[in-house]
């Protein structure tokens, strides 16, 4: 039989409402108090009532997350992360998905902030002016995105796309490509802005090709963009765009990494499992998470202190097979018979 407040109070020889308040509202109890009904708490197994405990601290014991794709591999870490830190602090999640859609993002904020404590949103599309005013009724934290004094967790961009340049220049590519993502993707602009002037002091050339969905189909549809363009390596947004364009070069017999190497971002986990492997940029999706829900938790105990609160991870380079040394002269990739003209961007997507 599960233990109640009674056997709590009794255990610790203090009154049920002291039991209440220790676990509900620990600030109004001595500390010794407290650290003794929580011990006899922890003992016995006790949980308060979540319902109750609404009742007296306004509080839902919810989080609300908020993803563009859960079919994307990159996201599920990023759950994980979120869920594993959202228990430990005994808070339920609320799961959405936006389905790539930014129209639908502020509606998601207003519809979950009726039904929990604080949000965290993940790579919103949304423009800026929206999210301020989503933010101005709900407590939400970004991930990566930053946007003025919103509480953020990001991945540093820069340094990513400078690991990747300075491999591939290593490798003797002077002319790289860029296969874009989504125009509003925070993180495909802090990309693209780095790669212009990382490639600039590299003394490199920096093609952008193309601009695509972040999906398999996006890199397939880029990829004979890529070859007429002429660059020996390409870098794609995102892992799925990179795996797209593996899968169009073997189609037209193009050889990676002999005739072109291709580097993606985020090592989710079919990036080592391609043929050959790619090379990409791995990012910390279950930290990104776990750091996301302790802001927002500190943003809730500590609105004016965490209001402004950010926190920038580190990406890292995994070199796989799906990148090698620049040929010395670029040879004429062989047709393919079933090549019946130039790729097709995805809808309201087009050539950057």
């Amino acid at each position: 039989m599960p233990a109640t407040i009674k056997d709590v109070a009794r255990a610790a020889g203090v009154s049920a409402s002291t039991v209440s308040r220790a676990l509900s509202m620990p600030d109004l109890v001595l500390p010794r108090t407290r650290e003794r009904v929580q011990r006899v708490a922890d003992e016995l197994g006790y949980h308060p009532n979540r319902a109750a405990r609404g009742l007296i601290t306004g509080r839902t014991g919810n989080i609300g997350l908020i993803v563009p794709d859960l079919t994307n591999p990159f996201f599920p870490g990023v759950v994980k992360g979120v869920q594993g830190r959202a228990r430990e602090a005994d808070y339920s999640v609320f799961l959405a998905d936006t389905d790539e859609r930014a129209a639908a993002e502020v509606g998601l904020v207003r519809k979950l902030g009726k039904q929990v404590d604080g949000i965290v949103l993940c790579s919103p599309r949304t423009s800026e002016a929206e999210l301020l005013d989503a933010c101005g009724e709900t407590p939400i934290v970004l991930l990566n995105r930053r946007i003025g004094r919103v509480p953020s967790v990001t991945v540093d961009n820069g340094d990513a796309v400078r690991q990747a340049v300075a491999h591939l220049a290593a490798l003797g590519h002077h002319r790289v490509g860029y296969v874009a993502g989504p125009r509003m993707s925070w993180s495909n602009r802090e990309r693209l802005r780095a790669l212009r002037v990382t490639t600039a002091a590299a003394g490199v050339e920096l093609v952008e090709v193309a601009t695509v969905a972040p999906r398999f189909t996006g890199g397939v549809a880029a990829a004979d963009l890529v070859l007429a363009s002429g660059v020996t390596a390409v870098i794609a947004y995102n892992d799925l765009v990179g795996l797209g364009l593996l899968n169009r070069f073997n189609a037209r017999g193009v050889a990676v990494p002999r005739d072109i190497s291709v580097v993606g971002f985020d090592d989710i986990v079919f990036a080592e499992m391609a043929s050959p492997a790619l090379t990409t940029l791995a990012q910390p999706t279950e930290e990104t998470g776990r750091a996301g829900v302790e802001l927002l938790l500190r943003l809730l105990e500590e609105p004016d202190r965490a209001a402004t609160a950010r926190r920038e991870l580190s990406a890292q380079l995994m070199v796989r097979a799906s990148t090698g040394q620049a040929a010395t002269v670029r040879r004429a990739p062989h047709a393919h018979p079933d090549d019946t003209g130039p790729a097709v961007i995805g809808p309201g997507e087009e050539p950057q």
